[in-house]
């Protein structure tokens, strides 16, 4: 399976915020739309991710206000970035060993999409699921005249 894949099935939705945003405001982004990640874009070029991982981290630091921040300031600022042909047991360990929930696909200069952890694990779920789904299809309609294995007692 690939990202493209995915991002079919995922759709075209994807939600950017400008460096220049407050990081308040961003956070209200987030929390309307129910996302974890917002693709930082500046003169239509992708410059950074933000999430909550970043948000919760300035909050810490900053005594549980966000202040005057700025996205720019606590971004991101060098995403690992795959592409649409990228395999997804590439995505998983590349996900696993940058511990990266959030992952912006790129065609060429092109921003495509956002993979998230989740987005990742249900692919994995639904696949298995169809597998197994198959599996025993093939099991159930087994055909009667097939040989059997022999018995080790015969």
């Amino acid at each position: 399976m690939k990202v493209s894949d995915i991002l079919r099935v995922k759709g075209g939705t994807l939600y950017t915020v400008s460096p220049d945003t407050s990081l308040s405001a961003a956070v209200h982004v987030m929390a309307e739309k129910d996302i974890g990640s917002l693709v930082v874009v500046e003169y239509s070029k992708i410059v950074g991710v933000l999430t909550f991982r970043e948000v919760i981290d300035t909050l810490a630091k900053e005594h549980g206000t966000l202040g005057l921040t700025h996205v720019r300031d606590v971004m991101d600022q060098q995403p690992l970035t795959i592409t649409p042909d990228t395999d997804l047991d590439d995505v998983r360990r590349m996900m696993l060993e940058r511990h990266a929930r959030y992952l912006p696909v790129m065609d060429g200069s092109t921003l495509m999409g956002l993979i998230s952890f989740y987005d990742v694990a249900k692919a994995v779920v639904e696949a298995q699921s169809f597998e197994n789904t198959m599996l025993k299809a093939y099991i159930r309609d087994w055909p009667a005249d097939a040989p059997q294995a022999e018995s080790k007692n015969s």
